[in-house]
């Protein structure tokens, strides 16, 4: 019987739930930025993501590689988990020749080239890699020191014809010498 009442103690009481709340982007930004940090300290053999920091403003291209390619993964997975119509990212190299690579050469704060693979193009999805890519030019820039970054990601949006009919960036997918590595899938 003390189970009655109590269920009908419980049926008496409104609960109301707190509004849904979106976290900001500046907040999403900052993860990514911490989130890469951290990938590169791991793939460095550093200790703390403030040692990746240390060398990324000594201008350190082996950290400015891994901390790019572990920004193309976090950037990736946040733009996957806000737009359901991304299929994939891949990041490529648009800048690099291979002559840079091999004398182990890169400009510091270079942007983080990135293609998505998305359903269809959206202005909501530019929309949000705007938003985030203020927010991360923001936030970068307090970190390396560069005041004057301007940008950090460049992002270019394919579509399935796109990637079919291999147009546009979507004939990356195919391509023999430069193809793009993908970072995240759906």
């Amino acid at each position: 019987m003390a189970e009655v009442s109590i269920l009908t103690e419980v049926v008496d009481v409104k609960f109301t739930a707190p509004p849904l709340q979106l976290p900001d982007v500046a907040s999403m930004a900052e993860v990514v930025l911490i989130q890469a940090l951290e990938f590169c300290a791991q793939k460095m053999g550093l200790d703390s993501p403030q040692a990746v920091v240390a060398r990324l403003r000594q201008g350190d291209s082996a950290a400015f590689g891994y901390w790019h390619y572990g920004l193309a993964r976090q950037v990736a997975e946040y733009l996957g988990t806000w737009d359901e119509s991304v299929k994939a990212v891949y990041i490529y190299d648009y800048d690099a020749t291979p002559e840079d690579f091999c004398f182990g050469e890169m400009i510091p704060a270079e942007p983080v080239h990135l293609i998505v693979w998305a359903q269809r193009k959206t202005a909501a999805l530019e929309s949000l890699v705007a938003a985030l890519e203020r927010a991360l030019v923001q936030g970068c820039a307090d970190l390396i020191n560069k005041a004057k970054l301007m940008h950090l990601l460049d992002v270019q949006v394919v579509d399935d014809a796109d990637a079919e009919n291999r147009t546009g960036y979507g004939a990356l997918f195919s391509s023999l010498y430069h193809p793009p590595t993908q970072v995240w899938e759906r």
